[in-house]
């Protein structure tokens, strides 16, 4: 045999902390590229445990100064809208692109404001003043203007619905010229023109889509109402104010996709819809219906934030199709490349909302619970995996196979409450004896990463002291050939991590489910790094 001591495996020296984060403890800084992603994937520009709003949006620009690309400018938008499914984030970096490089901004434009929620959030953004300008530029209003005249008559529709601002404000600023008479009287009725340049003659011109909201919002009979509703199709929420009654509201509750269904159960049950024991089981059959569960490819995180959100007297067939549609949504997250050690940081810190606090409320959705239910849904599909809650010390969480997923997650979510350290999960893996001979493909930290109890040798994070250590461990039991992977998973908008990015580590920001596709990705060997995801998005594709 060689000398062991000569050819013994060789781990990477000590990587010494360049930042302290939020929480006061040793970080590593991400360069501004990363920095500007992980903001782009988790930022809601919303008050955290560490950070509120204005140092978020401050954060956000002085990193754009930063960044001398406008082209990572430009497809770090759409991945914050198309693979983060973010809303405001995409918005604010459309605004400061459009001062830093016009053509870009317009060759983005129609991807990233994909909806006319997206119109009205840009023109919010762009209406306070805070990125410097408060009215559109003539390069903005023409974007504007080609966004209002190619959309379609539902689209249009759509975005009506809300105010400060409304639809009826973008189209005053943007001023856009229609192309036909049917544009113009659309456009005319969506302002509300006074009665000289607005006269009931020109109803005729209107799309017949309109003309029957405009039947069903004057209609007094609930039978008239319902016939309307056999012959055309509208968002429910176009109709919600106009309803006369249960009959009404029980054929808009027939109108309505799965996803809609499950986001307004309680709206449903205001409504009375949900007394009727014909439409409970209608409901409970549209929402756990396998087949659409599979083809929409949905994770159980949408089904998790229905079932926070229901209210305590929603019928109990309707909990139980949740919890159904959690189980069947399990499937859709992917296998990973074989057993990992999952840490799950449960201290006090993971309390706050997920998406932020803001004035007049928050969502019910915590860090705490999303971060348990990505364990519990990888934990499901990867059996023999360890499961490691963790605040200021362990806590192993036993599994059971039967348990249900939501179950699981409401029990996981109960543990710790206290201070972080991030590097309990590894710190365990390698000193307990018996998961010390256990073969993993790698380890998922999923946490906030303000880390500030315990300290790693040579100046290091503690995260990194037992990375490397584990790394050395598995090497020893599965021979030259392992490669495990650490993938730290942030929900929130800071800027340090407890792991540097390098081969090994990827460090992604965000809580959407293309998080758990990213994961398996990466642990697979054929990931690329959260910024090369980035570099990689195509500007030119449809």
């Amino acid at each position: 045999m060689a000398n062991p001591n000569l050819f013994r495996p060789q781990s990477s020296p000590p990587t010494p902390t360049d930042a302290v984060n939020e929480a006061g403890g040793r970080a590593y800084r991400l360069s501004p590229k990363q920095a500007l992603a992980q903001l782009a994937a988790t930022g809601c520009f919303q008050g955290t445990y560490y950070a509120d709003a204005d140092t978020q949006l401050q954060m956000l620009i002085d990193l754009v100064q930063q960044v001398d690309d406008p082209i990572y400018l430009a497809k770090l938008a759409l991945y914050a809208r198309e693979k983060a499914m973010m809303k405001d984030m995409p918005a604010a970096l459309l605004l400061l692109l459009s001062k830093r490089d016009m053509p870009l901004f317009h060759q983005i434009f129609d991807r990233v404001v994909d909806n006319g929620r997206m119109l009205r959030t840009l023109f919010q953004m762009l209406r306070s003043g805070a990125f410097g300008r408060k009215s559109l530029s003539y390069g903005l209003q023409r974007a504007f203007q080609r966004w209002l005249n190619r959309a379609s008559v539902s689209q249009l529709l759509s975005a009506a619905i809300g105010k400060n601002p409304s639809l009826r404000d973008v189209l005053r600023a943007a001023r856009p010229t229609p192309p036909d008479q049917q544009r113009r009287a659309l456009f005319g009725w969506l302002t509300g023109r006074p009665a000289p340049k607005w006269h009931p003659a020109t109803w005729a011109d209107l799309p017949e889509e309109v003309t029957a909201l405009i039947a069903f919002r004057q209609a007094v009979a609930e039978a008239s109402q319902v016939q309307l509703l056999e012959r055309y199709r509208f968002r429910w929420d176009l109709l919600a104010d106009s309803a006369r009654g249960e009959t009404v509201w029980k054929a808009l509750a027939r109108q309505m996709g799965p996803q809609a269904l499950r986001m307004n159960l309680n709206t449903l049950l205001r409504h009375k819809v949900l007394q009727d024991p014909a439409m409970v089981h209608y409901v409970a059959q549209r929402l756990a219906d396998p087949e659409e569960i599979v083809r929409s490819r949905q994770f159980p995180y949408q089904y998790l934030a229905a079932y926070l959100n229901a209210d305590p007297d929603l019928p109990q067939p309707l909990r139980d199709a949740l919890e159904t549609a959690t189980e069947i949504a399990c499937g859709n997250v992917p296998e990973l490349a074989g057993p990992i050690v999952i840490g799950l940081d449960v201290s006090g810190s993971m309390s706050c909302s997920v998406t932020g606090s803001r004035r007049g409320g928050a969502s019910k959705m915590r860090c705490i619970d999303v971060a348990a239910l990505f364990a519990a849904a990888i934990v499901r599909r990867n059996p023999g995996s360890l499961l490691i809650a963790f605040d200021t010390e362990s806590h192993e969480v036993e599994i059971d196979p039967d348990e249900k997923i939501l179950a699981l997650s409401a029990r996981l979510a109960q543990y710790g409450g206290g201070g972080t350290d991030c590097s309990i999960p590894l710190r365990t893996a390698n000193q307990h004896q018996h998961h010390r001979q256990r073969a993993f493909a790698g380890c998922v930290l999923i946490s906030d990463n303000e880390s500030w109890i315990g300290e790693g040798r040579a100046n290091q994070t503690a995260v990194m002291e037992q990375w490397n250590a584990f790394v050395r461990n598995q090497i020893r039991l599965q021979g030259p050939q392992a490669e495990p992977k650490l993938v730290c998973i942030d929900l929130q908008p800071y800027t340090t991590v407890q792991a540097p990015d390098r081969a090994d580590i990827l460090n992604v920001g965000g809580f959407s489910d293309a998080v758990f596709t990213v994961v398996s990705t990466f642990l697979r060997d054929d990931a690329q790094h959260f910024v090369e995801q980035v570099e990689a998005i195509d500007l030119n594709a449809v």
